[in-house]
């Protein structure tokens, strides 16, 4: 089962946000820790991700090849007040 449009939006508008996880379909998955991390067409079927490369990476991701989001853990508190 594929993740939906809607709920890619729900986590990305979600305040406070929490950074998540996209699982794809093929084995690979893509932390968002921020939600300007993605970018998503109002009706389309593909998303752009964001990836951290030095040279300003991404990659372009069918939205049904998206088969779960988790939500990840907060960073311990050790490391928030940095």
């Amino acid at each position: 089962m594929s993740v939906t449009p809607d709920e890619l939006r729900k986590l990305l508008r979600a305040a406070p946000f929490k950074p998540f996880r996209l699982n794809l379909a093929d084995g690979r998955s893509f932390d968002v820790p921020h939600p300007e991390f993605v970018a998503i067409k109002p009706h389309g079927r593909w998303i752009v991700v964001v990836t951290p490369d030095e040279l300003g990476g991404y990659e372009v991701v069918n939205l049904p090849l998206i088969a779960s989001m988790t939500v990840l853990p907060d960073p311990p508190a050790s490391q928030q007040a940095a």
